[in-house]
């Protein structure tokens, strides 16, 4: 169990201490849970309410949370802070294992220090592998791979032929690196497969979820970069590029050649149309189909997305249709009415 006092943890996220800065803190908890051994954050003002009945040791707040009467962290972004002592408590150090006698490792293979290879893990020729990288039960790593150092490879991912992962990578149980793109060319006879001869490059601080599938390139390669974040359930196609700093939320589909740009979101189910290119800062609502390139900046939603705003008001309107459909037919019969009545007293 780790033990830090509140002014420890206040200097690990550039906050203030406002009252007991030697409270001894034991972990971190929500303020529902939270008893006098946690911390906990308030990070939307619509839980203000459970502050006062939380019996948390400490809270993690905002500057206009300051008068609360409890021990606070005061820091101007409660939410990251949380993240970074959450982070802290978390942190196990555990001895590398070295390669398990029941991994399978090709005679060619290239290790690092301090690297963890769990059992059932296979390792093909020409592959590298990074200091302090792990690798855990029932993954494959392909011919000529290359992974960076402090990786981790958790249990039954397949990262295939050629695939380049930077540093500080993080790949989820399920997640395929590698498999062929989609593409076929139409003949009289059927479809003709095209050689998917590119690669994979995943670039440093990259988390991606489980069950994720992204495709090597027809040529050149597939490229994520650094500092992005893929939930579950992801699928990125062959030749995409995703900039930094962005996030795909569960169940996104991108289809081919398409680029995303830095620190772009987009939204659980959205899918997005090929060679197409996503400017930076884009943002993208919930179940969106994009058709279209988009400017950088840009918020939209809907299928086909359009501006945000403009979406609203349309969903504002959806549930009224069939009322106005009808109040349009009734003005159409009165109309007809009176122009017949017009029409007779000519």
């Amino acid at each position: 169990m780790q033990q830090v006092t509140l002014s420890k943890l206040a200097q690990l996220v550039d906050g203030e201490v406002v009252g007991d800065p030697d409270l001894i803190i034991e972990g971190i908890a929500d303020l529902e849970d939270a008893g006098p051994e946690h911390i906990t954050f308030l990070a939307n003002p619509k839980y203000a309410g459970a502050v006062k009945s939380s019996k948390a040791g400490a809270i993690i707040v905002s500057p206009e949370w300051k008068k609360l009467g409890k021990n606070l962290v005061v820091c101007a972004d409660p939410y990251l802070a949380f993240a970074k002592i959450a982070t802290f408590f978390s942190r196990e150090e555990k001895a590398p294992i070295g390669v398990s006698q029941h991994a399978v490792l090709e005679p060619d293979v290239t290790l690092g220090e301090d690297i963890s290879i769990h059992p059932l893990v296979y390792i093909s020729s020409g592959s590298r592998i990074g200091d302090r990288t792990e690798i855990f039960p029932g993954s494959y790593v392909g011919e000529d791979v290359q992974i960076g150092n402090d990786c981790t490879i958790f249990p039954n991912v397949t990262i295939l032929k050629g695939t380049v992962i930077g540093d500080r990578v993080i790949i989820h149980s399920g997640t395929v690196i590698g498999s062929d793109g989609f593409g076929y060319a139409p003949s009289p006879e059927g479809y003709f497969k095209i050689p998917q001869n590119g690669i994979v490059q995943i670039d440093d601080d990259v988390e991606i979820g489980a069950n994720c599938t992204i495709d090597r390139a027809t040529f050149g390669k597939t490229r994520i970069k650094r500092g992005t974040k893929i939930d579950n359930l992801v699928q990125i196609a062959h030749n995409v590029e995703v900039g930094e700093h962005t996030a795909i939320v569960s169940q996104v589909g991108i289809s081919g050649s398409t680029k995303i740009g830095n620190q772009v979101i987009l939204a659980g189910q959205v899918g997005v149309a090929g060679h197409l290119t996503i400017g930076d800062r884009v943002r993208v609502g919930a179940q969106s189909g994009i058709a279209h390139s988009v400017p950088p900046g840009k918020d939209i939603s809907g299928s086909p997305a359009i501006e945000h705003r403009t979406w609203l008001k349309c969903s504002a309107i959806y549930p009224r249709l069939p009322q106005m459909r009808k109040n349009i037919r009734d003005l159409e019969k009165r109309i007809e009415i009176l122009e017949k009545k017009l029409n007779e007293g000519k």
